[in-house]
């Protein structure tokens, strides 16, 4: 038996009203179950990176610090350079001034020993030019022993005597201009001058005032071997700058030795007439300051 929903009277299984409550017993359809809810979808897959793709990007930042690190000294270089270039210059023209005031030291002590300037050379028996002044004045820039094995019987061109001057003596060297045995140093000769050739003028007869007139000037490029007597002969005259004489690796001019022992530094643009009365010692020009 099973009983009614509605009256609760017993009734026969089957039915489809209450004998009793006339109420319809059709079956209810049963509430369709809820969709199952759709599966979530799968997650892209995560990559891990390997130990190789983490050297590489150290590499490249590393090659990046690197690099930045290398155009940082670039630029250090090329703003610092310069000053390094001057300062290493100024060095050597101060070393240059010390040959030349070595150099007039040594001409006021040969002056002091022999009562006048060394003459520019001294000639053979026929007057041709057989020892040069810089080789007279060996023992007064600390080169005795040279002077003594010095030959000066034979030329200075004699095989003997090139064995002994092969070494030039470092105060003939421009620091600016090293590497050969030419001097850089060469006295102004010719007529007119201080050095006229086998006579070696006295600081009586610089009446121009020694402080005005020109002894020994820098030659860069002169050709000229140390030892041989040969100078800047004046009649070749050209001016500043010109070639074998009154240049050098100086920029702007060149250095010379006055009368009195000074070291002064001569522009290149000096007026080439006041040049030509600070080279004689008894022009009686009027020199003024300079």
């Amino acid at each position: 038996m099973a009983s009614c929903p509605f009256c609760d009277a017993a009734i026969e299984p089957g039915l489809t009203a209450c004998p009793h409550c006339q109420s319809s017993l059709t079956p209810i359809s049963p509430a369709p179950a809820p969709a199952p809810a759709p599966a979530p979808a799968p997650s892209a897959p995560v990559q891990k990176r390997t130990s190789g793709s983490n050297m590489v990007i150290w590499l490249v930042v590393i090659g990046g610090i690197v690099l930045a690190g290398i155009c940082v000294i670039c630029v250090l270089t090329a703003l610092l350079l310069p000053a390094v270039q001057q300062a290493r210059e100024a060095a050597r023209r101060s070393a240059c001034k010390g040959n030349l005031k070595m150099i007039g030291l040594a001409l006021h002590n040969y002056h002091d020993t022999y009562g006048s300037f060394p003459p520019a050379y001294i000639p053979d028996a026929t007057g041709k030019p057989m020892h040069s002044w810089r080789v007279l004045i060996l023992p007064f820039i600390d080169q005795l022993a040279m002077h003594d094995a010095y030959d000066f019987s034979q030329p200075w061109n004699s095989p003997q005597n090139l064995a002994i001057t092969q070494n030039i003596p470092p105060v003939y060297i421009c620091p600016s201009s090293p590497g050969s045995r030419d001097s850089h140093y060469v006295l102004i000769t010719g007529k007119g001058t201080c050095f006229e050739g086998t006579q070696g003028v006295t600081l009586r007869k610089i009446t121009d005032g020694a402080s005005n007139t020109l002894l020994v000037v820098e030659a860069n490029a002169s050709g000229i071997h140390w030892s041989e007597p040969r100078d800047y002969d004046m009649s070749g005259f050209m001016g500043p700058g010109s070639p074998g004489g009154l240049s050098s690796k100086h920029p702007g001019g060149f250095q010379a030795v006055l009368g009195d022992g000074s070291v002064r530094f001569f522009n290149e643009s000096i007026n080439v007439e006041l040049l030509k009365a600070l080279i004689t010692p008894a022009g009686g020009e009027n020199i003024g300051q300079f």
